[in-house]
């Protein structure tokens, strides 16, 4: 592929307005995602369809926007974030419409692949390369955790309104409500959009093909795709199926709610502390600690009383270690590979974490459905932790080494 026209550096818009851009698409993007749990219970009964039926369509969602990923991703590095991001808010919305509208499982998968697409565009793995670029070197890990914030942000307010909406109005129009919410995100393309451009070096130019060759050559890259694959299965399973299951022991919906605003608040400062974290350890150790530290708050659903107090400390301390895989993930990236293909390159590992919301929402589903538990999912969500804490520990963190060319060296 050739390598595009080199264009001048944008230094109209300020790097931190750009990154605050980001952080509020993020914010709506990934705030809207993750309501849909709490359309599970009273979308089923109402349809007369079980939760496997909806866990599908949510499934396919996260793997639609996991597949679809390093396509955004390669076109916000070549074009800018921009265009990707009016792509995505404008499927998000149609995909509640789609929701809205549904009558079966054909009409709810639908409206799982238009979500998914939409996330796909504007969702945190559109945005870390525009964030990453625009931020100075040494704020790059700081910058992309501020996207992280912003959806955290967007899950405590986004959580509240839609329990609200549906309360006063009902599922179905608290749809039409979030999806005209989506437009919302339309003028923040502006900030985040134009051509990125092109550093001037003694190397030739890096094409994506060279990139991604270069990419599955790398044995770290495959570590940092198995982490990553276990962190998407544990928490899409966690915020689709925790309201459900609550329900199940008989708690108020409220609780669930409230556990969800704890883990939101968690991941506002577990996401910053990723930022900062690399002041104090390398980032592998620290993604080791990140899921040693989940499968011990998921043994705890299996060896503790089950109380509304017990679940709600157990989101708190979830909330901590929820997307603070981000920040320390795509700095690896950035510091195996540099910034130039970072959002397509993020793409690709974060097709690996959606192959893992796919199974971690499906099976959750699927397995409820056939054994009326999720005690089975718990004790998988454990042995992922254990598995992806000590993949991430043997990762190089260091730059690939490239001739003179761009080409990768051998390792």
């Amino acid at each position: 592929m050739a390598a595009s026209t080199p264009q001048p550096a944008r230094t109209v818009i300020p790097w931190t307005t750009i990154v605050l851009a980001a952080a509020t698409v993020a914010a709506i993007g990934m705030g809207v995602r993750q309501t849909m749990g709490l359309f599970l219970k009273p979308m089923t009964m109402e349809l007369g369809i079980g939760r496997e039926d909806f866990a599908l369509a949510i499934a396919i969602a996260n793997l639609i926007w996991g597949f679809a990923a390093p396509f955004t991703g390669g076109v916000a590095d070549k074009f800018g974030a921009g265009r990707v991001v009016l792509f995505g808010a404008s499927c998000t919305s149609l995909g509640l419409i789609a929701m809205w509208g549904a009558t079966s499982r054909a009409g709810l998968i639908v409206s799982g692949v238009l979500l998914g697409l939409g996330v796909a565009g504007a969702g945190v793995n559109a945005l870390v390369g525009a964030v990453s670029r625009a931020a100075p070197a040494d704020k790059r890990t700081q910058a992309v955790a501020a996207i992280g914030m912003g959806s955290g942000v967007g899950i405590l307010i986004a959580l509240p309104y839609t329990h609200l909406l549906m309360e006063v109005i009902g599922w179905q129009t608290t749809l039409l409500v979030l999806a005209a919410t989506c437009a919302l995100m339309l003028p923040l393309a502006i900030p985040v959009s134009g051509r990125p451009a092109v550093a001037v070096t003694a190397e030739k130019p890096q094409t994506l093909t060279d990139a991604l060759r270069e990419a599955v050559r790398h044995r770290s890259f495959w570590l940092l795709n198995a982490g990553f694959f276990v962190c998407g299965f544990q928490v899409v399973f966690y915020g689709v199926h925790l309201p459900a299951y609550l329900a199940d022991k008989g708690f108020d919906s409220k609780v669930a709610i409230v556990c969800l605003i704890l883990v939101g608040v968690g991941n506002l400062v577990g996401t910053y502390l990723a930022g900062q974290s690399g002041r104090y350890m390398e980032k592998r150790r620290a993604l080791s600690l990140i899921y040693g530290l989940r499968a011990l708050i998921f043994l705890g659903f299996l060896v503790l009383p089950v109380t509304p107090v017990m679940v709600m400390v157990s989101s708190a301390l979830l909330g901590l270690v929820w997307l603070s895989t981000v920040p320390l993930t795509s700095g690896l990236i950035a510091t195996f590979y540099g910034p130039a293909w970072m959002t397509m390159l993020y793409g690709v590992v974060f097709l690996s974490h959606q192959i893992g919301s796919f199974l971690g929402v499906w099976l959750g589903g699927l397995v409820y459905d056939a054994t009326k538990s999720y005690d089975l999912m718990w004790w998988i969500s454990v042995a992922l932790g254990i598995f992806a804490a000590a993949i991430n520990w043997p990762i190089e963190e260091a730059a690939v080494q490239r001739t003179p060319t761009g080409a990768r060296a051998a390792t």
